[in-house]
């Protein structure tokens, strides 16, 4: 089956791009708009609308595949690709892509995906949002080439099994962290709230005693509510390296004060993401090794879930190699073609860390599907609810999408196990 027709249409994503830089540096905030110059190269205001391109595969057959190019809220940020516009962008993949794509074979996806993946511009690889986009439609186009589900196509061509059981699921609050809250211990969300902790004065505290006080409350909350005593989420708080700010990257302190907020959890086991941000790969890797070993020292089971500098395919390799971190974060747009997320969680998997197939509250319903597709295949540990970061919208999405998915695989392969 050959690709006929593409067509590039511009959109929206289901947030924002935001200055992780000048929002890490205080800026204040009017409304749902920061006030400030921006400090990361490409950014006109601190907040920008968020952008899109639906990327349209026409198939001998008539049917069309789609795939969304997207980029993090945080772009520009901690070694990622810069803003992503679709007024810049689609003019050169009309130009460039669409005479490449036309007349392509569809009935394997990972060579496709492969080949898009080493594509160049100005010397470089193409924007991971088009590399990201492309790859989700290319996915699409085999499955409805060949009369399968998306997660059935990655777990022929990885040779993976087939399981219906449900994935854990990951809620993120965005800034209304106390009423989302009570909206995921509703919905029984297997792990929360994310809490977006992205600013020291407002969001932790100077001593860290605002974060403090956060996880006293989450842990009163979610006894309060729950109902039954065998809801037992996670809790999983991201903190945008901000733990590192007031404790000047000093691993016993750092330790010390994660020790304190796994002792306000309680009964609920505590992952705290991106505790510091040194600005750099390899210091990154090192200091957080260093968090990890004198965590286990004191006795403490708080897991460290690796986010920032931890990017690509080869990023996340190298965290894992150095079992810096009990869980790796596998922010999917910043992978490029999602062939990298699927062999990302499948390294993890084979060396003992935790894979988290995350992403962005900046995506959209069609790349939240298609990730769904691939947690199904590869089984991650947890998978984020997205987009969005009003938590109900992006639920519906993820989560009917997995059930959905569980109904059918079960009417095809019912010796696989039951849907629960």
């Amino acid at each position: 089956m050959k690709i006929t027709n593409v067509q590039f249409s511009p959109g929206v994503s289901s947030f924002y791009f935001d200055d992780q830089a000048a929002i890490k540096g205080g800026a204040g905030m009017d409304g749902f708009i920061y006030v400030g110059p921006a400090a990361t190269p490409g950014f006109d205001s601190i907040r920008q609308s968020g952008e899109a391109i639906s990327v349209l595969i026409e198939l001998e057959n008539g049917q069309w595949a789609e795939g969304d190019c997207a980029a993090v809220q945080y772009s520009g940020a901690g070694g990622r690709d810069p803003l992503f516009t679709a007024e810049r962008y689609i003019p050169w993949m009309s130009s460039v892509l669409r005479p490449l794509l036309i007349g392509r074979d569809v009935s394997k996806f990972l060579e496709n995906a492969r080949f898009i993946d080493q594509l160049t511009a100005d010397g470089r690889q193409i924007h991971t949002a088009i590399r990201y986009g492309l790859s989700q439609a290319l996915l699409d186009a085999t499955a409805k080439a060949t009369n399968r589900l998306k997660l059935e196509v990655v777990c022929d061509e990885y040779g993976l099994p087939i399981d219906p059981s449900p994935l854990k699921l990951f809620g993120q609050s965005g800034d209304d962290r106390y009423n989302a809250v009570d909206k995921m211990i509703m919905k029984r969300v297997d792990a929360l709230p994310h809490g977006l902790i992205n600013n020291v004065s407002t969001k932790l505290g100077e001593n860290g005693g605002r974060l403090q006080e956060y996880v006293t409350w989450l842990t009163q909350r979610i006894m309060k509510l729950r109902g039954s005593a065998a809801y037992l989420p996670t809790i999983h708080i991201d903190v945008y390296g901000t733990i590192g700010l007031i404790f000047q990257n000093n691993p016993v302190a750092i330790a010390r004060y994660l020790g304190e907020l796994e002792e306000r959890a309680g009964q609920f086991p505590l992952y705290i993401e991106g505790p510091v941000d040194v600005g750099n790969r390899q210091d990154q890797i090192e200091l957080l090794g260093a968090i990890k070993r004198q965590l286990r020292e004191i006795g403490s089971e708080v897991r460290i879930v690796a986010d920032e500098w931890c990017n690509t395919y080869q990023d996340i390799v190298g965290f894992v190699d150095a079992g810096c971190c009990d869980m790796v974060q596998i922010k999917t747009p910043d992978l490029g073609s999602v062939h990298n997320a699927i062999e990302a969680v499948l390294y993890c998997h084979s060396h003992g860390v935790e894979a988290y197939l995350g992403g962005t509250c900046n995506e959209t319903d069609v790349s939240a599907r298609a990730c769904l597709h691939i947690a199904q295949a590869t089984r991650p540990q947890r998978v984020l609810i997205k987009p969005g970061m009003g938590f109900d919208e992006g639920l519906t999405i993820v989560a009917n999408e997995m059930r959905r998915n569980q109904s059918i695989l079960q009417a095809k392969y019912p010796t696989a196990g039951a849907v629960q």
